[in-house]
């Protein structure tokens, strides 16, 4: 079956740092850009850091530039989110997903994982 799992959230103090794994199972990982997603409560989701298939990172949200890095190890069907430098603005469930093309997009992935909740606090 096709699969994303999201794992390593949990809680980080402010100026903290913590990564996020994406392992997934059931396509052809290679093939597919990798995007991350936020949703923090109360509000829309959004588009934070997309990986192409040819490994160049994109980045849509402007509070994370500088912060946040993205990965991809495709011997190891796996994703990467680096957060440094927390914000409790950071707190949120963070979600990857696939899309079978080269580049980078904030819509119509194919794929996406259950989520893990991100706590950024004191």
């Amino acid at each position: 079956q096709l699969q994303l799992v999201e794992s390593g959230g949990g809680l980080a103090q402010p100026g903290g740092s913590l990564s996020l794994s994406c392992a997934a199972s059931g396509f052809s990982f290679s093939s597919y850009a990798i995007g991350w997603f936020r949703q923090a409560p109360g509000k829309e989701r959004e588009a934070v850091l997309c990986i192409s298939s040819s490994d160049s990172p994109f980045h849509y949200a402007d509070s994370v530039k500088g912060r946040f890095t993205i990965g991809r190890d495709n011997a190891k069907n796996t994703a990467y989110l680096h957060m440094y430098r927390l914000r409790s603005e950071d707190t949120a469930v963070y979600y990857c997903a696939a899309v079978r093309r080269p580049g980078c997009h904030n819509s119509g992935y194919d794929f996406w994982g259950q989520g893990t909740q991100v706590t950024v606090s004191s």
